[in-house]
């Protein structure tokens, strides 16, 4: 077989540096737009494709970075937060619960959520570092052996909290370097990246307080994490700051056999609606939305929406929902050079980085947007 093209042919077509060929396949951000184009078209011309297996054995790396996530979207056999009854059959027009749970699932796939956010942002640092990534994901029964076959592909590995069982996670950080981002449950010598929860829940309850002048607020975590037991201890805090008495239990509808929608309609049976939802996720408050619409109960004449996270479905509903933003692109971008630094210095201590979060104020809490 003939020998293909080289990184030597395509610099000379282009007339540029090896380097700069190089670069603009390994860090397209460091070329010119003029040159990069110059040296891409030279490449297409003489059919040359870059080889990362030979750049791996030279410089012992493989020249990608593993993804390894959950799937979000919500399962018929699980009921809406993966506890409770399932529907009996999700395709039988005559069961509502299961009409419900299909309609919210095409509703998922319409917008990115965290998990899409954060992804993005690893993409778009890898493509920044010249870097492949291998995305992969899976179910409980089978997430072990795609996670095994991601890392012996990978010089290190990027995972989503509760995704993997702890033990083949310390298994695989072992042999190569793994970040863990939002909650750190399972081992706290990786490296990890999260953001301020405390202070966000804090801050938009604070608001709800002082700008509004509610007293009687709930908070909803939907389902038990220490990400949600930090914002709870932020709604907690603002309470208490205020003078205010924690009359309410938080809920954790996932820690139950109830889902959020039924907890939702309870409250309403019983008469003791709050003044406000403080929920753990922008998710959880578009279910509670939803659920209190369906009631007839106005949002935000009749009680107050706040969620967490800042996904871009928050932004496009009626009401707006009012939340707070996670920087969710630059934790995927921290997760990327977290890994590569750790490759290059594999003995320095963990690091643990809480990136800031912002309140974004909308129609949800009874403030216009912007």
């Amino acid at each position: 077989m003939a020998k293909g093209p080289t990184v030597y042919h395509v610099a000379e077509r282009a007339g540029v540096s090896i380097a700069t060929v190089s670069f603009t396949f390994r860090q397209p951000d460091k070329v010119k737009a003029s040159t990069r184009e110059l040296v891409l078209a030279a490449a297409e011309e003489l059919g040359y494709v870059p080889s990362a297996s030979a750049r791996g054995l030279a410089r012992g790396r493989t020249g990608a970075l593993g993804l390894f996530a959950y799937d979000y979207l919500l399962d018929p056999a699980d009921g809406m937060h993966g506890d409770g009854p399932a529907p009996e059959n999700t395709e039988n027009p005559e069961n509502p619960a299961a009409a419900d749970l299909e309609r919210r699932n095409e509703d998922l796939r319409l917008f990115p959520l965290y998990v899409d956010e954060v992804q993005r942002g690893v993409e778009l640092e890898c493509w920044r570092r010249g870097q492949a990534l291998l995305v992969g994901g899976g179910n409980p029964e089978n997430n072990e052996a795609v996670l095994s076959d991601i890392a012996g592909r990978v010089d290190g590995l990027a995972v989503f909290p509760r995704s993997v069982p702890s033990e083949a996670l310390a298994r695989i950080a072992r042999r190569i370097p793994v970040v863990e981002v939002s909650e750190n449950v399972n081992n706290r010598a990786l490296d990890h990246v999260t953001v301020d929860n405390i202070s966000g829940v804090r801050a938009i309850t604070e608001h709800l307080i002082s700008a509004h002048g509610l007293s009687d607020l709930l908070f909803l975590g939907g389902m038990p994490s220490s990400d949600n037991e930090q914002r709870l201890e932020g709604f907690r805090a603002a309470l208490h700051d205020a003078g205010l008495p924690a009359t309410r239990e938080p809920k954790y509808p996932c820690g139950s056999e109830q889902s959020l929608t039924e907890v939702v309609a309870d409250i309403l049976r019983q008469g003791s609606l709050p003044e406000a939802f403080v929920c753990a996720t922008d998710q959880d408050a578009l279910v509670v939305m939803d659920a209190l619409a369906a009631a007839g109960v106005g949002i935000p004449q009749d009680v107050a929406v706040t969620g967490f996270d800042g996904i871009a479905a928050g932004r496009v509903i009626k009401p707006s929902l009012t939340t707070v933003r996670q920087p969710m692109e630059q934790m995927g971008r921290t997760m990327v050079e977290l890994l590569l630094d750790r490759l290059d210095h594999p003995d320095k201590p963990a690091v643990n980085l809480r990136l800031p979060v912002r309140v974004v104020l909308r129609e949800s809490c009874g403030c216009q947007p912007g």
